[in-house]
């Protein structure tokens, strides 16, 4: 029977973790102000690491470092926006709705009052749907696009 002990591995480990090829022997400490403590804690968020330690190496060593900013304002229109557009395809659903009901149970006069009593408010949300959109086309202007967020 063969077994997989030492001398058919090739080494003489007993297993665990491989060892590093070049070992970190030299510790380095510091102190930072509250300020400082903040800003160090905003910068190794936005790097997106996970190990304070490799951080503050790759700033010495200037590696690059990937920061994501996330635009909570931005992610809230966004959303906001989504739901909004989502509640006017749920009207335009019932809008629908409301003539084919009106055309089955209603005579030809009072369908054509309650349509035009429908259409004045097709009307006013037209309009509101516009500012909506004029609106929305001004913050991406002011507020997305001249930081560079889209």
């Amino acid at each position: 029977m063969i077994g997989f002990g030492k001398k058919y591995m090739g080494t003489n480990r007993k297993g665990g973790r491989k060892p590093k090829l070049e070992k970190a022997t030299h510790r380095y400490v510091f102190r930072l102000t509250d300020s400082e403590n903040a800003k160090f804690q905003t910068l190794f968020e936005q790097s997106g690491l996970d190990n304070r330690a490799k951080f503050i190496v790759s700033l010495l060593f200037e590696r690059k470092i990937n920061s994501v900013i996330v635009d909570k304002g931005a992610m809230e229109y966004c959303t906001k926006l989504s739901q909004f557009f989502a509640q006017f395809r749920a009207i335009g659903v019932n809008y629908n709705q409301i003539v084919k009901i009106l055309h089955t149970n209603f005579s030809d006069k009072k369908t054509v009052y309650y349509i035009g009593k429908l259409e004045e408010h097709t009307k006013e949300l037209a309009q509101i749907c516009r500012d909506v959109l004029m609106l929305s086309k001004k913050f991406e202007a002011e507020h997305l696009f001249k930081k560079g967020k889209l």
